[in-house]
């Protein structure tokens, strides 16, 4: 007895990114059982029909309108440009309209700042859910009924999944696929794809977070005099001794200028001094520990989980810089 495939429906809404766009086609149009046979079928529409102008400097046509949300299995809301000037712009009344043609029990998916869409429908209240990092804490302020998870890839809470920025919409798609069929056609589409099956780690590796610059903040010729010296033991009393202050003194001053303690600040500078050690040169990670202070292999394995959710030889094996 033969079984229709899983229908996705792919929203396309006026200056949609088009990299996000063709995620669902590519991952979900590529999964098939072993005979061949097609496991999903994907259909792009847009609200009337019509071509819908993207974020480059091209249109695409569309065959379907939104009557084809009506039949959606998965539908998937890629991310569009938007200039809001509240959380309603998110959400026009033909966006609303489109969303409430969604079946009972079919997925919404939404991929990096789509999640807008669906938080201004009310479809995240009391969810936990994820969006680009750069915008998290703006998402959280604006919607604060959400339960916002920034350093994660991607969130599945059931029927309603969210994904953070940009690529991360390939790892939640590969999830659902793994989900539906499991891990050997999963892995399959991600080598057909040439993407890795799963990413180790979360958001939290992708985050810039530069040193402070210099100012005549009162602490800062302590931290740039601790920064020449990661690769040694620093006490929060050889800091405020460096700095000429009680350590008491020192440490309000510091948390008033960085907003963090001097032990998560040196923490910091000590992992991001790790992970340009990693990036950029071959050091063993024992030696990379040693050289950024953490002692030993174990200790920057634990930080480096802590602070970015991966391990400092996964973390390598993603952003080595190529010789």
């Amino acid at each position: 007895m033969s079984h229709r495939p899983h229908r996705v429906v792919v929203l396309a809404l006026d200056g949609v990114y088009p990299f996000e766009l063709s995620i669902p086609v590519r991952i979900f149009g590529t999964a098939a059982d072993p005979d061949g046979t097609p496991l999903y079928e994907v259909v792009t529409c847009s609200l009337d029909g019509r071509p819908v102008p993207t974020s480059a400097d091209f249109a695409v046509a569309v065959e379907h309108g939104a009557e084809a949300i009506d039949t959606a299995d998965t539908l998937v809301l890629p991310p569009f440009v938007c200039a809001p000037t509240g959380p309603r712009d998110w959400l026009p009344d033909e966006v609303a309209a489109a969303l409430g043609r969604v079946r009972p029990g079919a997925r919404i998916v939404s991929i990096c700042t789509a999640s807008y869409v669906l938080a201004s429908a009310g479809l995240l209240d009391g969810r936990r859910a994820t969006t680009h990092w750069n915008d998290a804490e703006h998402f959280q302020r604006t919607f604060p009924s959400v339960v916002v998870d920034a350093g994660v890839l991607f969130v599945d809470d059931g029927e309603v999944l969210t994904a953070a920025g940009v690529a991360s919409g390939v790892d939640l798609c590969l999830h659902l696929v793994r989900r539906d069929h499991g891990s050997a056609v999963a892995n399959r589409v991600a080598r057909l794809c040439v993407v890795p099956p799963w990413r180790e780690g979360g958001q939290a590796q992708y985050i810039e977070r530069p040193v402070p610059p210099a100012s005549t903040a009162t602490t800062s010729a302590t931290r740039q005099w601790a920064l020449g010296r990661l690769d040694r033991p620093i006490s929060l009393a050889e800091l405020a001794a460096h700095a000429r202050t009680s350590v008491r003194t020192f440490s309000r001053r510091f948390r008033e200028e960085v907003g963090l303690t001097p032990v998560q600040w040196l923490t910091r500078q000590r992992v991001e001094h790790a992970r340009r050690l990693l990036e950029t040169t071959d050091l063993p990670v024992d030696r990379v520990a040693a050289e950024a202070g953490f002692g030993t292999a174990a200790s920057l394995r634990l930080h480096m989980s802590e602070t970015l959710g991966v391990s400092p030889t996964a973390y390598r094996n993603t952003f080595r810089t190529a010789a």
